[in-house]
């Protein structure tokens, strides 16, 4: 994969399209989302969101996706968060320089 679809490969599989394991091997829906994007076809989002937390929730051991979006979301709406445990972002679900190089991005006069 080129530079610019392993970026877009990281995106799909560790936020829009979130799974609790291997990275390697693409879903079919995460190929069609890949696919939709490349190709500028609109998809509806928050459906993908509300059926992806529908499956993971009727999985014995799986997270409830989408978090941090939820998050701010509740904050938004000034919906109370008090009593909630929060968690510290992974790794993998931040972007920065260190991110993109390891997917082979590098900056060449202040562009990547």
């Amino acid at each position: 994969l080129s530079v610019d679809h392993r970026l877009l490969h990281h995106l799909i599989v560790h936020q829009i399209l979130p799974t609790g394991g291997g990275y390697a091997k693409l879903s079919r829906m995460q190929v069609f989302i890949m696919w939709c994007i490349l190709s500028k076809i609109e998809f509806c989002f928050p459906l993908l969101m509300l059926k992806t937390m529908v499956r993971a929730f009727s999985q014995k051991k799986s997270v409830l996706p989408y978090g941090s979006i939820l998050t701010l979301v509740f904050l938004h709406c000034h919906i109370p968060l008090e009593g909630e445990i929060s968690t510290k972002l992974k790794k993998e679900d931040t972007y920065n320089k260190s991110t993109l190089n390891r997917m082979g991005w590098k900056k060449e006069q202040g562009i990547w």
